[in-house]
């Protein structure tokens, strides 16, 4: 099973031609072929939860939950949401609304309030799942602020002056307390009709229907809510595994939060095609928990992001613990430095590592490479386009430019979102009238197909007319021996419009000062593109999901000096 390329062209394009057809299923059906073909085999493992079930002891659990919900009077297309880290549970409501034709919305464990009553409303939701508590998130006394209301109702019959669409609120524990039901309830209010419903609705659920809504984590304004289908996501995990090599034999640690579109469709939907395992060490990323899950359950598979490989082989554990089984893994989300990736083969012994690069709105992966491909390939592109993915570049004109020349990422075909839920004039900034997606990336392909990521549209520096691409400074700070880590972005300046700005994470045992930056980039770099304002930092702000927050340093470094904060252009 291959992805054939074609050269002939002299402009950015490039179609993933793919020997592996796409198919056109539910993914209620995709989950009952799956336990048909590998019933006894181990399906899910929580670690932190003690709970292990097999293909078929799964399949239990998410029918059950589906008729529960049906019993609940939640109708195909309703939406529900799910507030939690990573546990079992998560992963029945991901199948158990599939067949029901729920809409999934996945809600970010660190949301606050504001942020909670926002998604909640802005898509509507019916139901929400719910965590009791999250590290120092206390969610029920959150979700009891913003509705009073549930303290005097009847579980289900939820009616609160600022949720005004949510009817029910489900609890992932054992506590009971006013207005909510708990996760084990549900079950047990199904009848015989509800589960005769979830058998027919088998044969009536269409694979165009949207399934699932991921809130992008934009840096500026509030955020949209891409809505995929059963298409957009089943195949988008069937044919990345297909790619990773990933087969029945594999046992795939995920210490991704499932909320996430890589944890949720690469991981989890991954192995739910491939007929693989699935591995939750901890219900957030822990070096320590990682690793015991890796050598406990012989793990062949790791998908993670640069910063989690990194911790764990800088954890001062890392040698008591045999990860001699991992073959193989994925790296994305950020850039992977060489160094990185010479320790991963060599401390860890993980040679099939593939990079893959993508966004929520695809689904999530469009590039990636090949378990063929040069180390160097690895850590200087993120691969060609994938199985049945058309990709271009284009310049600020929407032409599309010759290979080697920089401009934006265009993807297009069946990874392509449905849209942003209730938002028309969004959906057509971001997908044009031929079909593409408008990634917001930079960057360049070269003869051969593979893409190298220059940067965020978003995030170029101007400074003073000139335009900087902060990738090209980071490239070559990191080649500075006692550099680990580095970002660089834009700091508003009232005479420049914006300034270049450095957070450099200094490696253990080293030391490093202003000066010795700026000389290392003199003669490298134009005057222009040295940055003019370095701090040395021990950590970097962070999604959940380890993306590194540039806006954020942007901010702290226009507070700091005391300019105005301004978005880069």
């Amino acid at each position: 099973m291959s992805i054939t390329y074609s050269n002939d062209t002299a402009l950015s394009y490039a179609h993933g031609a793919s020997d592996v057809p796409l198919s056109y299923e539910t993914i209620g059906l995709a989950f009952d072929r799956a336990v048909a073909a590998h019933a006894s085999r181990t399906a899910l493992v929580s670690r932190h939860q003690k709970i292990r079930w097999t293909y078929r002891e799964f399949q239990e659990q998410v029918d059950a939950m589906a008729a529960g919900l049906v019993a609940l009077g939640l109708e195909p297309g309703e939406r529900i949401g799910i507030w939690s880290p990573n546990c079992a549970e998560w992963a029945v409501i991901q199948y158990a609304t599939a067949k029901a034709g729920l809409v999934l919305v996945n809600i970010n464990p660190a949301y606050r309030p504001q942020e909670l009553e926002y998604c909640l409303n802005k898509v509507g939701c019916s139901a929400l799942v719910t965590s009791a508590r999250f590290k120092t998130s206390d969610y029920i006394g959150m979700l009891n602020d913003l509705a009073p209301e549930l303290a005097s109702c009847e579980p289900g019959k939820l009616d609160a002056a600022r949720l005004p669409s949510l009817r029910c609120v489900i609890r992932i524990d054992e506590e009971t307390a006013p207005g909510f039901f708990n996760y084990a309830q549900i079950p047990g209010l199904a009848e015989d009709a509800h589960r005769e419903q979830i058998r027919e609705l088998a044969g009536t659920l269409q694979p165009d229907d949207p399934i699932n809504i991921q809130f992008t984590s934009g840096t500026t304004g509030s955020p949209k809510g891409a809505t995929l289908t059963h298409q957009n996501i089943l195949n988008n995990a069937n044919l990345t595994g297909v790619e990773m090599g990933i087969g029945r034999d594999d046992v795939i640690v995920c210490p991704l939060p499932l909320y996430h579109c890589a944890g949720m469709v690469v991981c989890n939907l991954v192995a739910l095609c491939q007929g693989s395992s699935v591995v939750y060490p901890d219900e957030a990323f822990e070096p320590v928990s990682c690793l015991a899950a890796i050598a406990d359950e012989g793990a062949t598979f790791l998908g993670s992001v640069p910063t989690m490989w990194m911790a764990q082989l800088d954890h001062p554990e890392f040698a008591k613990y045999d990860v001699s089984t991992l073959r193989g893994g994925f790296i994305g989300g950020a850039p992977c430095p060489i160094e990185l990736m010479n320790r991963i083969v060599d401390e860890m012994g993980v040679s099939e590592i593939t990079i893959i690069y993508g966004m929520t709105e695809t689904s999530p992966v469009s590039f990636g490479t090949s378990l063929s491909d040069t180390l160097e390939r690895r850590v200087s592109t993120v691969g060609r386009a994938q199985h049945h993915v058309e990709a271009c570049i284009v310049d600020q004109d929407g032409r599309t430019v010759p290979r080697g020349e920089q401009g934006e990422i265009l993807t297009r075909g069946y990874l392509v979102m449905h849209g942003y839920w209730d938002d028309d004039e969004k959906t057509r900034e971001a997908i044009d009238a031929a079909g593409w997606m408008h990634t917001g990336d930079l960057g360049v392909m070269d003869d051969e197909g593979y893409l190298k990521i220059t940067g965020r549209a978003k995030d170029m520096v101007i400074r003073g007319g000139e335009n900087i691409y902060p990738r090209e400074i980071e490239e070559h700070l990191y080649t500075h021996p006692a550099i680990q880590e580095v970002q660089v972005f834009g700091v508003p300046d009232d005479r420049m419009g914006e300034e270049v700005g450095a957070w450099i994470q200094v490696r253990e045992g080293e030391s490093l000062d202003e000066q010795r930056v700026r000389d290392f980039c003199q003669g490298i770099l134009a005057h222009y593109k040295i940055p003019r304002y370095i701090r040395f930092v021990a950590d970097f702000p962070m999604t959940v999901t380890g993306k590194i927050q540039k806006f954020e340093m942007r901010n702290a470094m226009a507070r700091e000096l005391g300019v105005k904060e301004q978005e880069t252009a």
